[in-house]
């Protein structure tokens, strides 16, 4: 069956990026269409982001069990034991309410949503559908995501997951190996390790989370070690991996070998360009190149989101889908990815926007630091979550706020001050008269501006 009429915005994928774009295009007046293969929400409201919080939050309570008896609740407990398969039950239907309230958002919006895979046939911006119908755009918004990177060497086994599959076990493994020190990499170990896996992390770079600030990086790698029991091992490369009869043995270079039940890979993703495969598309390193209108080097064709790999985070797909729609249905409006804020979630969160501390010494030697710990804050002390600290980088001419780091309970909430005061151009002055509440947490970002003004009030004075 051929669609006769043309949609004026056709939309290839269904998360963040492609159904924030087909609600904009509505929005503006189009005839919006969306086709996604899978469940709405994309990767990150059914295999990533809310997945994973759903674990993190039962390691979080079980944190706090543990530390209940310091602060003077006596819990009659002889042990404590994951359920993997009411854990992994709770987490779907999580993501069932959220993926159902993405398609009650579409068809409220009169958004046309067709469950397949498409593939661009050429510049007319003819859709085929695996279904068999064909469909027509004056536009297209190309969402389609990214997918797990796996390395060729790897075993085929059931044994080895990535960020997929680990989210569908309903047994704890006794013992789990983890390829890749990034955000995924890390949420897992400190999930896992609650749960009572014992975690083995390898990460070939000399640090885990290395696109972090180094203060950062260091603190998340005494937690996964001091705190969560993880073996860590950075600046080491897995060089092979042998299946047994009862496991996985990891081969690591510089180490002796380690045993374990399951495998997760997580060392990034790619950009999935199967619905441009007949397209002449220009590519860099397999990522869609647009400008920031996200228009591609095809006229009429923009691609927001993972698949252009600016930045693949969910936040930044929502804002990129939003421009990709204004410019498809005539308006002009770019994506500005400066102040998109990044974060990792467990115990301690990592909250952070802009720069890192090294990279803000090559533009501005003078650099001012400011750093403030929680172990000096109230609520964070009465909270019993002291660990961590906020860090603003302030160029000293004007004040101006190059970046700020978090590391602390709560730094995914926190780091949006900071990101929203940088985006309009707010001083570390500015920030440092700004009165905030008494007893909070986020009391330590105002200190930290004023620690990098040399006006601190509640630090030691120091020479």
């Amino acid at each position: 069956m051929t669609a006769t009429i043309p949609f004026d915005v056709l939309i290839i994928g269904g998360g963040p990026a492609g159904y924030v774009a087909a609600i904009q295009a509505s929005l503006l007046g189009g005839s919006v269409g969306l086709v996604e293969r899978d469940a709405l929400g994309g990767t990150c409201l059914n295999r990533g982001c809310i997945p994973t919080k759903s674990y993190l939050k039962n390691a979080e309570i079980i944190h706090e069990i543990r530390g209940a008896k310091k602060r003077g609740i006596e819990l009659a407990l002889d042990s404590l034991t994951v359920n993997m398969k009411k854990t992994r039950s709770n987490k779907d239907r999580v993501v069932r309410k959220l993926s159902a309230g993405v398609g009650l958002l579409l068809k409220s919006h009169g958004v046309e949503v067709f469950k397949a895979s498409a593939v661009i046939k050429d510049t007319s911006f003819a859709v085929e559908l695996d279904s068999g119908e064909t469909l027509s755009a004056k536009k297209i918004i190309l969402a389609g995501g990214s997918e797990p990177a796996v390395p060729g060497f790897l075993p085929a086994s059931e044994r080895v997951l990535d960020s997929t599959l680990i989210l569908q076990l309903t047994e704890v493994p006794a013992r789990l190996g983890i390829l890749g020190g990034g955000v995924i990499g890390v949420e897992m170990a400190r999930a896992f390790s609650a749960f009572g896996s014992e975690v083995t992390l390898v990460e070939a770079l000399d640090r885990v989370a290395p696109f972090l600030d180094e203060e950062v990086s260091a603190e998340l790698d005494t937690d996964l070690r001091k705190a969560c029991k993880v073996a860590v091992h950075t600046g080491t490369k897995l060089l092979s991996v042998d299946e047994t009869d009862t496991g996985l043995t990891m081969r690591l270079e510089n180490a002796d070998p380690v045993d374990v039940d399951a495998l997760l890979v997580s060392v990034g993703r790619k950009p999935d360009l199967s619905a441009i495969a007949n397209l002449d598309v220009k590519t860099d390193g397999g990522k869609v190149v647009v400008d920031a209108h996200m228009e591609t080097s095809i006229p009429g064709l923009y691609a927001p989101g993972d698949i252009n790999g600016q930045c693949m985070l969910a936040h930044a797909a929502f804002k990129m889908g939003e421009a990709a729609a204004q410019n498809a249905m005539g308006h002009d409006h770019k994506y500005d990815g400066r102040f998109v804020p990044s974060c990792i979630y467990g115990h301690p969160e990592v909250g952070v926007v802009g720069l890192t501390e090294a990279a803000a010494r090559e533009t501005c030697p003078d650099l001012a630091v400011g750093k403030f710990p929680f172990s000096a804050n109230g609520r964070a002390l009465a909270s019993g979550t002291p660990e961590g600290f906020v860090k603003i980088l302030v160029d000293p001419q004007y004040g101006e706020i190059l970046g700020c780091h978090i590391v602390g309970a709560g730094a995914s909430e926190l780091i949006n001050e900071p990101a929203a005061l940088m985006a309009q151009e707010i001083t570390a002055h500015e920030l440092a008269d700004q009165v905030h509440a008494h007893p909070s947490c986020s009391e330590a970002i105002m200190e930290a501006a004023a620690d990098a003004l040399g006006r601190c009030l509640h630090l030691p004075k120091t020479e």
